[in-house]
């Protein structure tokens, strides 16, 4: 299994554990209204809408939340002007950090994540410095109740570029651009997708062994996850499997 989906698999079972459920229904719904106003309100006509769509439904965001979402995005609603901003920065130990946000204040987001970075051994970095060490990709998680060879097959004829095993579901990676075919590629074979997104994956991992290291990282994660502008942090970490033990 690869250093991703070992830290893959820490953020599916920490968000299936201790997620603060009204932090990410109020997190989802920005990035449906974001996604609406950016592409109109129709979601067969705007892929990135369709894919926010399906996630807050997979979260269980109530269907009447999300229309109205949908409405303040295309402006038959009133509703709050947010920017994508996507800072680059590092925590400690030289790791490189992609934080995704939407704020409807670029300078008072932009001061937070500089002051989180710095008071917990981190740095905000410059725009670029950072993201040429990843590149967007299309996530998928998938039952286990479908086998390996199920998943595989489907995936193969439908875009699918990788299968990993992350213990309690299988993830499957792709292009974004086919995240939403594929969904309805495994779903007509008959395959239950948890969920669907698209992620910042990192080209090259760096190994952190020291479990004291490795709570530092994730500490300062945790703090930025915290963020109610914070949509999305991607990291470059691999965690060793004798860290993954303690960390458990």
């Amino acid at each position: 299994m690869s250093g991703h989906s070992k830290w893959a698999t820490i953020k599916h079972k920490k968000g299936a554990a201790d997620a603060k459920r009204a932090k990410v229904f109020a997190k989802l719904i920005k990035q449906v209204e974001v996604a609406a106003r950016q592409g109109g309100g129709d979601v067969d006509a705007n892929p990135t809408l369709r894919t926010m769509y399906q996630k807050a439904r997979d979260n269980s965001v109530p269907l009447d939340t999300i229309e109205r979402a949908v409405k303040r995005g295309t402006g038959e609603l009133e509703g709050v002007n947010y920017e994508n901003i996507m800072y680059e920065g590092y925590a400690p130990h030289g790791i490189a950090l992609m934080i995704e946000t939407l704020s409807d204040n670029r300078n008072r987001t932009g001061s937070e994540m500089r002051s989180l970075l710095t008071k917990n051994g981190g740095s905000l970095a410059e725009p670029g410095a950072v993201s040429w060490q990843f590149e967007r990709k299309g996530v998928l998680k998938v039952s286990k109740e479908a086998s390996e060879d199920d998943v595989m097959m489907v995936g193969l004829d439908n875009g699918a570029e990788d299968l990993q095993d992350l213990e309690e579901i299988w993830q499957v990676i792709c292009e974004p651009t086919d995240v939403n075919p594929l969904r309805d590629a495994l779903e007509e074979a008959g395959i239950k997708v948890e969920e669907s997104d698209t992620t910042m994956m990192p080209t090259n991992l760096v190994p952190i062994a020291d479990a004291g290291d490795a709570k530092a990282i994730l500490g300062l994660v945790e703090l930025l996850d915290d963020h109610d502008d914070v949509q999305a942090i991607h990291s470059n970490i691999d965690l060793d499997d004798s860290i993954l033990a303690e960390l458990a």
